[in-house]
């Protein structure tokens, strides 16, 4: 009976030092750390403007519809038709033999060859008319916003020049130098030509 309680009592001792260290001082730890040495990325690498407006965050895309924007890569994230919402991250989980996906891959390319001026036979780019898997992906391909950069040149009266220019600066290399390839981020990058616009 002595032999079991002193069991008991050490089963109880280790698992109240466990839930501290792993409960309290890990958590703590990590915390620190991260509000330390990536603070922005701890805290959702927002885009906050001068005037302290939070206008969304580096890593989570938002619908873009008007013809002065940049438009992101489709969104399935969300309920009843409401995309990039980030409490409902996901894809579409259509497989390729989903004639429901194959159909809005085809009214998706003739939409975007509408809005962007191309010929009905024009190539386009797949995350122009494809879902990311999260639904939640900030970035377009280069060549996506190079097809876009005439309409939204010509709606807000810019040079193409100048247009190309704000993607340049807004284009995020690939991880590490080697991981992926280079993307644009969108929200930046009508940001920017909103802050142009202003000027």
């Amino acid at each position: 009976m002595k032999n079991l309680f002193a069991e008991i009592r050490a089963a109880v001792m280790v698992t109240f030092a466990l839930a501290v260290v792993c409960c309290g001082i890990y958590p703590l730890a990590v915390f620190g750390v991260g509000q330390a040495l990536f603070s922005d990325q701890a805290n959702g690498s927002l885009i906050v403007g001068k005037d302290g407006t939070v206008h969304g965050s580096r890593l989570i895309g938002q619908p873009f519809t008007a013809d002065k924007y940049f438009h992101p890569r489709p969104s399935d994230a969300g309920a009843n038709g409401m995309a990039y919402d980030p409490t409902s991250s996901s894809g579409s989980n259509l497989g390729p033999t989903s004639q429901k996906l194959n159909d809005a891959i085809k009214q998706n390319i003739a939409d975007y060859r509408a809005q962007n001026n191309l010929a009905t036979n024009a190539p386009v780019p797949a995350d122009a008319v494809t879902a990311s898997a999260s639904g939640l992906d900030p970035h377009i391909s280069l060549r996506n916003a190079e097809l876009q950069a005439p309409r939204v040149a010509k709606v807000r009266g810019l040079s193409l020049d100048q247009v190309r220019e704000l993607i340049r600066a807004n284009t995020d290399s690939a991880s590490l130098g080697i991981l992926g390839v280079p993307g644009v981020n969108v929200l930046p990058l009508n940001l920017a030509l909103d802050a142009l616009a202003a000027k």
